[in-house]
């Protein structure tokens, strides 16, 4: 699976992936997640928001069993999708370790005394329209349909046009209950982001939260005029402004414990001999508390319209996305951790489709350690054997979880 799933979406120059949200790339990656499900005999489902799902019915009685009959599910799975240039793990290793744990639940002889899904959640990275976890967002009710119809990528493409382009129906985008209703408990997979795992000498870990973390869109508004004849004293020039709150930015994370980073910048006229009249940035900001995160980018938006008063600008901050703070508290991820004998439980400062739906079902993750700790990057690796030791645990999970008749799960309800 592995191998055949490498080559999609990569670019030859760069050795990173370019799977955005209904692209041609996404589209392939979506074809080989049906096809994988086919080989299994899973029933495939496309839901609402369009994200996939297999699910095998465990002990249904009959022959006509649909996922509409599923009743507390065990679902795994991640995303697909990737960052500009991103690594090969992040996301598909979650999806591939799926399908390898149920395969070997399979081997195995396993219980399935409840039904078990395999997902792949859409637009988890958000690449493409700018919100992280589209599809769980939508699927949660946390992202409206109108907020959704409202995005677009740079080329000005809007999300329902592009999923029409793609072949699928936009119209039924938005919370679904009903889905969700059917899952009992939700594990994903992940590489870590990170190098805690490498720190640990451990193959494996369990996440203990996930830090409070969104996005910002800073636009800073100037005068476009000539680079070579107007005077410094007669500039407004917001790409000074700009430059300066990104030291500031910088700043006020180390301070606070936080970081903050401006990861994407667009510029008007963008002339080599222009002086630009916009300059817009969008700041990426996480913190260990919503407080402290909350309080440092009120300290980053201080900073830039202080400068852009010396400047002569003008600057406008717009919360594009915002993830509170996540606790894998609870019986799932105790449970977890305990089944999987000690491994080390961590707090992580990546998003997820986890972090996103566990304010409706209980959510648990499991990280496979990353030897570099670099990730968003084609640098993201993983060592085929510590991948084979989360596929393992996964299946350990899966099947401790798949024993339990229904009415011995865990409560349904909030875990943060």
């Amino acid at each position: 699976m592995w191998r055949d799933l490498l080559p999609v979406g990569r670019d030859a120059r760069t050795g990173g992936y370019r799977r955005f949200a209904w692209n041609a790339a996404d589209l392939e990656c979506r074809a080989w997640f049906r096809a994988e499900a086919a080989r299994r005999g899973l029933v495939y489902e496309i839901d609402r928001n369009g994200n996939q799902w297999a699910w095998y019915g465990g002990s249904a009685p009959d022959a006509d069993w649909t996922p509409a009959d599923a009743r507390d599910a065990v679902v795994t799975g991640s995303h697909l999708d990737s960052v500009p240039d991103g690594g090969a793990y992040d996301g598909p290793l979650g999806v591939i370790s799926s399908f390898a744990a149920f395969d070997l639940l399979v081997e195995r002889g396993a219980a399935f005394h409840r039904p078990l899904a395999i997902v792949n959640f859409g637009d988890e990275e958000g690449a493409r329209f700018g919100v992280a976890c589209v599809g769980s967002r939508l699927a949660a009710g946390v992202l409206t349909p109108e907020q959704a119809r409202d995005l677009r990528d740079a080329d000005g493409t809007r999300l329902p046009d592009a999923m029409a382009a793609a072949g699928y129906d936009p119209e039924s985008i938005g919370a679904d209950p009903e889905l969700l209703d059917r899952i009992g408990c939700f594990v994903e997979l992940h590489v870590e982001q990170g190098r805690a795992l490498v720190d640990r000498d451990a193959a494996v870990g369990v996440a203990s939260a996930i830090w409070p973390h969104g996005r910002w869109r800073f636009d800073f508004r100037g005068e476009a005029n000539h680079a070579g004849t107007t005077r410094l004293e007669d500039r407004r020039d917001p790409m000074l402004t700009y430059a300066t709150t990104v030291l500031a930015a910088r700043k006020k994370a180390r301070l606070a414990g936080a970081v903050a980073t401006f990861g994407k910048v667009a510029v008007e006229p963008n002339g080599t001999n222009a002086i630009a009249s916009l300059v817009r940035g969008w700041l990426d900001s996480r913190a260990p508390e919503e407080e402290v995160l909350d309080a440092v980018v009120a300290e980053i938006a201080k900073a830039a319209r202080e400068r852009a008063e010396r400047d002569g600008t003008g600057v406008d901050v717009v919360r594009e996305s915002y993830t509170p703070v996540v606790e894998f508290a609870g019986g799932l991820r105790d449970r977890i951790a305990g089944h999987l004998g000690g491994v080390p439980v961590l707090p992580t400062g990546a998003g997820h489709d986890a972090g996103i739906l566990s304010a409706t079902l209980p959510t648990a993750m499991v990280f496979v350690r990353n030897p570099t700790g670099v990730s968003h990057s084609p640098a993201e690796s993983a060592e085929m054997s510590d991948c084979l030791a989360g596929v393992g645990a996964l299946a350990d999970v899966l099947a401790d979880l798949l024993a339990d008749k229904p009415a011995d799960l865990i409560d349904k309800g909030p875990t943060a």
